[in-house]
């Protein structure tokens, strides 16, 4: 059983060594990883799905319960455990919904009862309906998403989830990331939202192809979370209602949510 997963330090496009020595991420965790377009946050994220052995680009090394990994977990797809959820995510299988879950709920050894399940938790995640009957290759992106998403929470045994920009993948983001942290799986999230970042317990900052800082999260920044997501709701119902042809007729917005207490 996966509890807790090591990055070690290795080197930034300039081949100088990075500004940490070892970053220890725990079961339940939900790590934040920003930084500008080209500062490196897709190679992390990929040394870590594959499990960098000093043998990539960056000479990172990652570490499973504090050991080198099993050989067998890098290169046998069967034993893999990191699961990526991209925002680019569209299913090719020409199967129903019902049929895919099933198909994999059996791979994995798990209950095929679980199927209304990941259906209900992935209608919680998009505006979109999701019906068992439906052919997978008539999904929206977000329903694909969304779909994805409750399927790695339930049925998948992935310990490790890496989430590349999922704020642009049409899903309510905040309920994605607590369905998966909330079944006690290592959340690793590529961000450039300042709401998913600051949700995350730390943030690591990437520059120059390396990590330049890890950020533990401040009470004032938890605060300001909750705010932002309040204001982050409230534009998902005006969209909605955009989305399904009605007037918007007065704001959502009130003194509260516009406070400018937090732009000091």
């Amino acid at each position: 059983m996966i509890q807790s997963i090591s990055i070690l330090a290795g080197r930034n496009k300039t081949g100088k060594t990075e500004k940490f020595e070892r970053l220890d991420i725990h079961c339940g965790e939900i790590i934040g990883i920003v930084g500008p377009t080209g500062s490196g946050k897709s190679a992390l994220i990929e040394d870590i799905e594959q499990l960098a052995q000093r043998d990539t680009t960056t000479n990172r090394q990652i570490l499973l319960n504090g050991r080198i990994p099993d050989p067998d977990l890098r290169y046998d797809p069967k034993k893999k455990l990191i699961a990526q959820l991209s925002q680019n995510m569209n299913f090719l299988a020409d199967m129903s919904v019902e049929e895919f879950l099933k198909l994999h709920a059996k791979c994995r050894g798990k209950n095929p009862n679980l199927v209304d399940q990941v259906i209900e938790a992935a209608n919680a995640l998009t505006g979109e309906p999701i019906r068992k009957d439906m052919n997978l290759t008539i999904l929206s992106g977000g329903q694909s998403r969304s779909l994805m998403v409750a399927d790695v929470a339930f049925i998948s045994d992935s310990p490790i989830v890496l989430i590349d920009e999922i704020e642009n993948a049409g899903i309510k983001k905040h309920e994605a990331l607590k369905l998966l942290s909330g079944n006690g799986k290592i959340i690793l999230v590529v961000t450039h939202d300042p709401i998913l970042a600051l949700m995350t317990k730390r943030r690591i900052i990437m520059k120059t192809g390396g990590v330049e800082k890890v950020i533990a999260t401040t009470e004032k920044e938890m605060e300001l979370s909750v705010h932002l997501t309040r204001i982050d709701q409230e534009l998902l119902q005006i969209r909605e209602k955009v989305r399904h042809g009605q007037e918007i007729t007065s704001s959502f917005f009130n003194a509260e949510t516009l406070s400018p207490e937090f732009a000091e």
